[in-house]
């Protein structure tokens, strides 16, 4: 199967989940300075859901251009994938609205964990269909980026009923890890 199809697709929903986000951030009442205040919490959990989502769109798109074909498998693997990322706004606006509280934090860990591990099992489906020897099989190795995060998320989820604000700092540590698109795949495809 083309796999055109499935990435405009996947385009459109987390175009669609960013500009959610964006309707969950309300302007202030007043028109100083300190009227910005009461939203920080929202606007930087915002901002950070923002980057992951950016992370993610640009990492499927390097991931896609590695792909030469998909099946039924992938495609679901997909949709699996998109859903957890269509929790990100609602835990983004829960979490904005609850500053530091620990359940909201804690579900956005879970969310976050979830959408890397549905990100993985994509990553395999598509090098099951297309081999162990395949250009994203290779472009992938270990990776040790990936087991890296989800060992951070798995340890800033139970974090965040004593510390939310370090549960947090795992989560921006992540998406700093991640921030600079993945190389791996572009160093591949360029080889």
């Amino acid at each position: 199967m083309n796999k055109n199809r499935m990435e405009a697709f996947s385009d459109g929903v987390v175009a669609i989940l960013i500009t959610i986000m964006i309707l969950e951030l309300h302007p202030p009442a007043g028109s100083d300075w300190a009227a910005l205040r009461p939203i920080v919490p929202s606007a930087l959990a915002y901002v950070l859901s923002f980057i992951y989502l950016g992370i993610y769109w640009n990492n499927h798109h390097h991931m896609l251009h590695a792909t030469d074909r998909i099946n039924g498998s992938i495609l679901w693997a997909n949709l699996h994938l998109l859903f957890w990322l269509s929790l990100v706004p609602f835990a983004t606006a829960w979490m904005g609205r609850n500053y530091l509280d620990a359940v909201p934090t804690a579900l956005y860990g879970c969310i976050l964990i979830m959408c890397a591990l549905a990100y993985v099992i994509l990553q395999d489906r598509i090098i099951k269909e297309e081999g162990a020897n395949s250009r994203l099989a290779a472009a992938i190795g270990k990776d040790r980026k990936g087991i890296a995060s989800l060992v951070l998320y798995a340890a800033a989820i139970p974090l965040a009923f004593f510390r939310p604000w370090l549960a947090d700092l795992l989560y921006a540590a992540v998406a700093f890890l991640w921030f600079v698109p993945d190389r791996r795949i572009e160093n591949q495809l360029r080889d």
